[in-house]
């Protein structure tokens, strides 16, 4: 089973109205593919300080496993964030 993250990007054009997010993790758990995910708080660089933060326009994240990864983007097209105009970015997490 593969596991991926999804990055959700803080780009939204529009507001997202609170109840789609309900609408979305429900159907997200609905799917048995949702293995949990949080927004991002504060962040601290350690290490070179000069570096640039490659997180500063990431706002959360989602977990998901799944045999078949065309499942995950179908679910995808209901996340409020594509939905308003804003950016997902999935990732596979290669087995280590």
């Amino acid at each position: 089973m593969a596991q991926y993250i999804l990055l959700i990007h803080g780009n939204v054009k529009n507001p997202v109205p609170e109840g789609e997010w309900d609408q979305f993790f429900e159907a997200a758990r609905e799917s048995g593919l949702f293995r949990g995910g949080s927004e991002i708080g504060q962040r601290i660089l350690i290490g070179d300080s000069e570096s640039v933060s490659s997180t500063d326009h990431i706002a959360g994240y989602m977990r998901f496993d799944c045999e078949n990864r065309q499942e995950i983007l179908d679910l995808l097209e209901l996340h409020p964030v594509v939905l308003h105009g804003g950016t997902v970015e999935l990732c596979e997490l290669p087995e280590s």
